[in-house]
């Protein structure tokens, strides 16, 4: 995208994810996981058959347009002894017939024949296309031959812009999409993997708890429940959204290396059936765990203080103990281009041993519908991680996995480019909150020995929770 700056659109996607720690596949969760099983699958969508359809008439019409202009000047052998036997770069229109040739045999042997599920095929077509018509047009003498030396160079160039906007914008979006929803059906009814190993990508959704069972209180057994099915629903959302963590944490053997930085700090990804990519930042912090848990999970309102990107954070509703229903607004960026999003999120919180958890993913509530002046982005099962170290109370490790859909009209590659410098800008603001913090704290004079530090770490701990 001309005039974006990554580093601004990464400011606006963590800003996005860091409060929500959370995702969605653009509609409830309640209604997939209660259809049937769905039919088999056609080997090729419709929407993919379409766009190949295409693809031939691209061909059909300028053979058709290159036909025409074969006989306006004389006959079509002698038109055709002129262009393709005494071929002239300057004055023949073969060579934009061969063009579109070439689009159609890479188009379909890519999407039709392999059924590709990436751009790289149309964007090398579209190239070629591009930089031969435009070298073309400007040496060549077609313009001064017949109408046909307007025509077919812009049509030939249109049809190819088209062929790709209809791929990236509907194509591989809408088949996503299906993919996602399909694979919802199918493994609803499965039961849950986790702890057990399971192999690379395989994921199971927990079953539905049922009405006023014991799984509708939280971790902790504080006995608030979920009263309403509303209520209900959402707890059963962060459950599930929790159980997608626990299970993303469990292959971390699976994770694929992207890159770090000069911290140390990495970011892996995942590709997840039904949610796509997913990308995990892990980080060691010089600081309890409990300070992180505190700042980053607890207090999701406090994040506007030390990060610029948010631009407000609310809570719509407390579900139960360990539930609760989000409103956040993340900060415009790239000089406008990246317009401000809003999300609505149901978070769950988790204190398990020697972890904190929070994971969560998009839903809807009546109080914050979908109004113009934002676009309503999506994020997804994730959520932060902070795991305590078993040797040093005064160190942990961070972990944040994240899942964004914008929406709007910004290609998945772009945002997905930016995602590992938005988690180390992330990183840089949360580590500078915190070293303000830390040598502040009353509770650590100096000069304070190891046995006192353990000491009032525990304190420190024990005020916190």
């Amino acid at each position: 995208m001309p005039g974006v700056d990554y580093g601004e659109l990464g400011g606006s996607l963590h800003a996005i994810a860091s409060l929500n720690a959370s995702y969605s596949t653009s509609v409830s969760l309640t209604s997939p996981y209660l259809l049937v099983p769905p039919a088999e699958r056609k080997v090729i969508s419709d929407v993919r058959r379409t766009f190949c359809l295409f693809v031939t008439f691209d061909l059909l019409f300028i053979s058709l347009l290159w036909i025409i202009e074969l006989n306006i000047s004389s006959s079509i052998w002698d038109s055709l002894k002129n262009e393709v036997v005494h071929y002239d770069y300057k004055s023949s229109f073969f060579d934009i017939f061969l063009l579109a040739v070439f689009r159609f045999l890479c188009l379909q042997v890519g999407y039709a024949a392999f059924r590709l599920k990436h751009w790289w095929v149309i964007a090398v077509t579209t190239l070629v296309t591009s930089v031969f018509l435009v070298v073309k047009v400007v040496i060549s003498t077609l313009l001064s031959q017949n109408a046909f030396g307007y025509v077919i160079p812009i049509t030939s160039f249109v049809v190819a812009w088209l062929e790709t906007w209809f791929l990236d914008f509907k194509v591989l979006t809408q088949e996503a999409d299906d993919e996602r929803a399909y694979l919802a059906v199918v493994n609803a009814r499965a039961p849950s993997v986790y702890p057990r190993a399971v192999s690379d990508g395989q994921f199971y959704s927990p079953p539905e708890s049922i009405a006023g069972s014991e799984e509708n209180l939280d971790e902790e057994g504080l006995g608030h429940k979920a009263v309403t099915a509303q209520e209900k629903e959402y707890v059963n959302q962060g459950q599930e959204a929790m159980s997608v963590v626990e299970q993303i944490l469990a292959q971390e053997d699976n994770w694929k290396f992207e890159k770090n930085n000069d911290m140390g700090d990495s970011v892996y990804s995942m590709e997840i059936p039904f949610h796509g990519k997913t990308f995990i930042l892990k980080a060691f912090m010089q600081c309890p765990a409990e300070l992180v848990y505190e700042e980053v999970i607890m207090e999701p309102e406090k994040m506007v203080q030390w990060n610029r990107t948010v631009a407000g954070c609310q809570i719509l509703q407390r579900v139960d103990d360990n539930t609760l229903v989000s409103y956040d607004v993340s900060s415009g960026a790239a000089g406008g281009a990246v317009s401000a999003r809003d999300f609505v999120n149901v978070r769950r919180v988790e204190h398990k041993q020697d972890r904190y958890l929070s994971a969560g993913m998009a839903t809807g509530h009546e109080a914050k519908p979908p109004i113009g002046r934002y676009v309503r982005g999506e994020n997804g099962p994730g959520g932060f991680v902070v795991l305590k170290s078993s040797s040093n109370p005064s160190a942990c490790t961070f972990i944040w996995v994240l899942n964004t859909d914008l929406k709007g009209r910004l290609p998945r590659y772009l945002i997905h480019q930016s995602l590992a410098a938005t988690m180390f800008e992330f990183m840089s603001h949360l580590r500078q909150h915190i070293a303000e913090l830390w040598p502040s704290l009353p509770l650590l004079p100096p000069g304070h020995t190891k046995q006192t530090r353990r000491l009032t770490l525990e304190r420190f701990r024990d005020r916190l929770l």
